[in-house]
């Protein structure tokens, strides 16, 4: 389309040009051919605003418009030896690049033909001159022919500028996208490791919790007398069952659809359980809860993935002050804010840099590196931002970003 304005505008400026200066020129036919060209824009104008996408037959038909239209305007200005006759070049060149070879090769063919034609079937232009400069009885001449090329070069480099320009910021963009696809099929593969590993430390882990179970069952019948002890068994047993629990969902969920998988929820449910459920994993550390008073409770699928989410940063945070940490949440119609604060040492310049790379762990304990990037993936699905920064008081604070559109129940 851009292409057609630049050639329309030269097209008016030399036709005014010549007439300006006297020049005979068969104006009906000219100004219908432009006029021709100036409705194909407005027809690829607004067929792009009903659809962003162009068959190969529809771009083809327009390529034969314009051949159409400069054909016809070519053999009312002189045929072959119009200086405008490079035009035919434009429509091969857009072909060759939007069309699939056989239709590059038609409209080429088309373009030759309607080029010889016009060296024996034209109408000539007689072979006068433009005046310009000095005064009236002192003007230089200057051959059409030779004026013409010397536009044709002007609107050649202008239109090679837009359309080569447009052409390398298209490859670049493709290059991008194929860069971003490149990426999430490495992060396709590494998903695809971890979950063979973890079916694989699921059937393993499913008898040495089956005989934990049993056997903490056992010895909190025996030592029912002694408090203390029936206290230490009890959470024993219960972080058991808990491990067997995640087992089992793992299990009955692998490969269900979204929408088998989920049930719905309140808001405030949801938050309410993912926090009870963190909890009683870690009695030891301290949960002030800052949940914002709030008239919306919207209806949400429930996902255990998100559960798990919040858990791995309640962790995380827990691991560096594990006396107290502090998890505050608001909402409103469209997003849900939480974040989560620890009183541990901070995140170094390194930690900062690497944190969220899978198996990348800043723990002087055992950490197998995934809380935070398996919390950034699980995120991504719902289009969720998670940060860690350092709170200006010490500790680091995580905030997470969520979208509710993806997740309420219309």
């Amino acid at each position: 389309m851009m292409l057609r304005i630049v050639i329309m505008v030269s097209l008016t400026l030399v036709m005014l040009l010549l007439l300006s200066n006297n020049i005979p020129l068969h104006t009906t036919p000219l100004s219908f051919s432009i006029g021709v060209l100036g409705f194909l824009n407005i027809f690829a104008w607004w067929h792009l605003a009903k659809t962003q996408h162009t068959h190969q037959k529809t771009l083809f038909l327009h390529l034969l418009g314009d051949l159409a239209a400069f054909s016809f305007l070519f053999y009312f200005s002189g045929g072959y030896s119009n200086p405008f006759i490079w035009m035919y070049l434009l429509p091969i060149t857009v072909a060759a690049v939007a069309l699939q070879t056989f239709y590059a090769w038609i409209i080429a063919a088309i373009s030759i033909g309607c080029y010889t034609l016009l060296m024996f079937f034209n109408l000539p232009l007689s072979h006068l001159h433009l005046h310009a400069g000095g005064d009236f009885n002192n003007r230089i001449q200057l051959d059409i022919h030779l004026v013409g090329m010397w536009f044709g070069f002007v609107v050649s480099a202008i239109i090679v500028v837009i359309f080569i320009a447009r052409i390398g910021k298209n490859l670049r963009d493709v290059d991008q996208k194929i860069a971003e696809v490149r990426e999430k099929a490495l992060e396709s593969e590494r998903i695809l490791a971890l979950g063979t590993q973890a079916a694989s430390a699921a059937h393993e882990l499913g008898t040495p919790l089956a005989t934990l179970s049993i056997v903490s069952q056992t010895l909190m019948e025996e030592y029912a007398h002694e408090p203390e002890l029936l206290a230490q068994l009890n959470i024993l047993r219960t972080q058991s069952l808990r491990c067997k629990e995640i087992l089992s969902t793992l299990t009955q969920e692998a490969g269900m659809a979204r929408a088998d998988n989920m049930t719905s929820i309140l808001l405030k449910d949801f938050i309410a359980q993912a926090l009870k459920r963190w909890q009683d994993t870690r009695p030891a550390t301290e949960l002030i809860q800052h949940i914002a008073e709030n008239a919306l409770n919207p209806r949400i699928l429930f996902d255990r993935t998100l559960t798990q989410a919040m858990q791995n940063m309640l962790d995380n945070a827990a691991d560096e002050s594990d006396e107290k940490i502090i998890f505050s949440a608001h909402w409103d119609e469209k997003y849900l804010f939480m974040e989560v604060r620890d009183f541990g040492k901070g995140l170094s310049a390194q930690t900062q840099s690497q944190i969220g790379t899978p198996f990348f762990t800043s723990k002087k304990t055992s950490g197998m590196g995934l809380g935070v990037y398996l919390t950034e993936l699980t995120l991504a699905r719902y289009e969720g931002e998670l940060s860690l920064k350092n709170h200006p008081e010490g500790g680091v604070l995580t905030h997470i970003k969520l979208p509710l559109k993806h997740l309420l129940i219309e």
